[in-house]
């Protein structure tokens, strides 16, 4: 779909390497080509995490390449801050587990692509920012409601409106990322995440899934009810039956995501 996306298949993992050097900056090819593989996995039934990483020592992604916007065109504008959203918007509603390994600086759109997905792991390196504001723009993939959510008002604000970098460690102490590794293996702390993902029952990840980011937009005793609901569902299920039959005979489950 685009040179800039490497997809490499590792078991039930896909790997989807950002490749635009120098600074692996998000574009009008790479962003539908995100949405449109992203979609294809959500139809491949053997793909039960994914994980998403930059190419490079340096980047993750430093988001949009700032030459687009330099000539001022809104429509120009508009188009491409739809293309950041309907890409990040496919990628947070994958269905299965998505991992970030920022192995680098996550700048602006790069950051966003990253807050869009279930997990980051960082290297010790990293650094990340949303300096929209410093060139007169926002982050508008995402940024500004999903950095909130997960690391609090007052740092969301410190970070977009102070344009505060952040360093792995203080990643880490306020809750953007969720494991700081060494420089360089995040990548493969990543992978064997992806292959704990594995070891669940994927019918029962999209369910918990899509169960844990309802607390975002309705009140807690109303998902109390759809946990329920979606509990008894999971009997409808292949892998319900194969998940307890397998515990009780003590032996490894064989998942068909059914």
């Amino acid at each position: 779909m685009s040179d800039l996306l490497q997809l490499e298949r590792l078991g039930h993992t896909a790997l989807i390497t950002i490749r635009n050097p120098p600074a692996n900056t998000w574009t009008e090819t790479s962003l539908p080509a995100l949405k449109q593989l992203v979609e294809q996995l959500n139809d491949d039934l053997d793909v039960y995490a994914l994980v998403l990483t930059g190419d490079g020592a340096k980047f993750f992604s430093a988001g949009a390449d700032l030459n687009i916007f330099a000539d001022g065109d809104k429509a120009r504008g508009r188009r491409m801050i739809e293309l950041f959203g309907q890409a990040f918007e496919t990628l947070a509603q994958f269905r299965g587990v998505s991992i970030a390994t920022i192995n680098g600086y996550a700048m602006g759109g790069g950051l966003e692509a990253a807050l869009a997905c279930d997990i980051r792991i960082a290297e010790e390196q990293a650094v990340m920012a949303l300096p929209e504001a410093a060139v007169g723009l926002l982050p508008g993939a995402g940024g500004t409601q999903n950095l909130a959510w997960m690391v609090g008002e007052g740092w969301a604000k410190k970070m977009i409106l102070c344009g505060e970098r952040v360093d792995a460690p203080t990643a880490l102490r306020i809750g953007l990322v969720e494991e700081v590794v060494p420089t360089g293996e995040a990548r493969q702390r990543a992978l064997a995440l992806a292959e704990q993902v594995g070891r669940q029952s994927p019918s029962a990840v999209k369910a918990c899934k899509k169960l844990i980011g309802a607390a975002r937009h309705q009140p807690m005793w109303q998902a109390l009810s759809q946990e329920r609901e979606a509990f008894a569902d999971l009997f409808d299920t292949e892998d319900q039956k194969e998940g307890v039959q397998a515990f009780l005979a003590k032996r490894k489950p064989e998942w068909k995501n059914r």
